[in-house]
Formats: structure tokens, sequence, C-alpha cells
């Protein structure tokens, strides 16, 4: 008697494809939403730049979620782009709706530490937590899915940027290495929330019931 396990439905080439295209516009938009924002606060003497995460302000909460969209200049806005279009396309080829709840979890949860661990009166802005976000997804999800593939792109985004990373959480006036950190946590809650084993829960062994069935089907032998 043997019995086989349903395999999970694979995605075609054609599905794939499009899920990648999704992702990567996706992903433009994001930049875009950035850039049009920068165009704004330019025009308006960054005054946008008032409108950023302030640690434990319960009235100026919302600062969690529009954050990520400010900075202080275009250098600013400059510096963050280029890691974030080089991370961000990683993630967007697995498709726009794996891009949309990364980043989602990162905002938030990296948002929300922030808020709590900030210094007091000061505006926390700019994408540079969310690009700590995607960096610890990337390095640590092929962990927990248990891919080769993915611990070894894990180690490229390393190698590329482990250095600049690993200075950026370093205290300096001026940048929030709380805001780093926070957003580095959020990316490991995200690898694991969203890893495959994480996903997909384990076969439900047979039962005497469902035995009967399969050998009336013909799916077992007798």
């Amino acid at each position: 008697m043997s019995t086989i396990a349903p395999s999970p439905p694979s995605r075609s080439p054609a599905g794939k494809r499009k899920a990648q295209i999704e992702g990567v516009q996706l992903l433009a938009a994001i930049v875009a939403v950035m850039w049009l924002v920068e165009v704004v606060n330019a025009l308006d003497s960054n005054r946008l730049t008032a409108d950023g995460i302030y640690a434990r302000n319960v009235d100026h909460l919302w600062g969690v979620l529009t954050a990520p969209f400010i900075h202080a200049s275009w250098q600013h806005l400059i510096g963050n782009t280029v890691p974030f279009v080089f991370m961000g396309l990683i993630i967007a080829l697995r498709g726009a709706a794996r891009l949309a709840l990364v980043t989602a979890i990162v905002i938030v949860i990296g948002g929300l530490g922030t808020w709590l661990v900030s210094p007091s009166n000061v505006s926390t802005i700019g994408a540079s937590g969310v690009v700590f976000g995607y960096a610890a997804y990337l390095l640590v999800r092929g962990v927990f899915d248990r891919s080769v593939l993915e611990m070894l792109t894990g180690a490229v985004v390393g190698a590329v940027w482990g250095g600049a990373l690993l200075t950026s959480v370093v205290p300096h006036a001026g940048i929030s290495w709380q805001g780093h950190v926070c957003g580095a946590i959020g990316g490991v809650i995200a690898a694991y929330l969203l890893s495959g084993r994480k996903q997909s829960p384990p076969p439900t062994p047979p039962t005497p019931a469902s035995i009967s069935g399969m050998r009336q089907r013909g799916a077992l032998p007798r």
C-alpha cells in the first residue's frame, strides 16, 4: 500500500512572467511616488519633512506610513533609491503580491519600532528603513525557506551592500540608526511570515475512510 501526497500547483512560465512584470510595475510605482513627493517637497520648501515619525507621539502615529516616502533632499532620495531598486527588484521577481507584503510588513513593524525607540521631538524620514528591511529579508529568507538559491542571493546582497549597511547602523548625526535596525527587524519578520514552510501546512495523514475511497477510485492498489 502506498500513498501519494498532492503536489502544490506550479505556476506556468507565462503566469510566472506575468507575476514578475506586475512586481516590477509595482516597484516602479513605489519609486515614482517617492520622487513625486520629493518634487512637491522641494516646491514647498521641504515642509513635508515634518511629516515623518515622531517617537512616542500618539497624535502623529500616522507618520509611520508617510515617513518612507519623504526625503530631506534630492541627494537623500537618490542615495536611497539605488539600493531600494536593486533589492526591491529581486523581491519583485516573486510577484507584486510578495513585494507588497514585504514592503507593508517592513513599513509597519520597522516604523512602529522606530516610533518606540527613536529620540523625542525628531522627525525620522526616508526609505532607508525599508532598504534595511529588504536587505534583511533577502539575507535570511533562504534560511527559512531552506533554499540554496535564495541563500546565494542573500550572499550576493551581503557582498554588494553589506559594508554600507553595517556602517549605517553606527550612530551618526542626522542618521536614524534606530530606523535602520528596526527596518531590518521588520525584514526578518517578513521573511519568517512569508516563508514557504510557514505558509504550507504539513500534509494531513490519510484516514481509513480516505484510504478506502482512494481504493474505490483505483488510486491505490488493493
